[in-house]
């Protein structure tokens, strides 16, 4: 397995995203983030994360960050 998939994280965007019925262009745009850089992380395709994009799609979900990143 390469390196880059030998993680276990999986990221609950898309489940978040459902709940709350928000498009990813939506929380793009409340973040600050472009729509690439989300859909990256929704598809657990993300090697790192910044903790000021963590803490902003946080609030705009209104969810922790346990809520958004959980162990496979």
């Amino acid at each position: 397995m390469p390196a880059e998939e030998s993680h276990r994280v999986h990221c609950r965007l898309d489940e978040l995203l459902a709940e709350r019925g928000i498009t990813l262009t939506a929380l793009a745009e409340r973040v600050g983030v472009s729509v690439v850089n989300l859909s990256v992380l929704k598809n657990d395709r993300a090697r790192a994360v910044r903790f000021s994009t963590l803490t902003a799609i946080c609030e705009a979900l209104d969810c922790e960050i346990g809520d958004l990143l959980v162990i496979n």
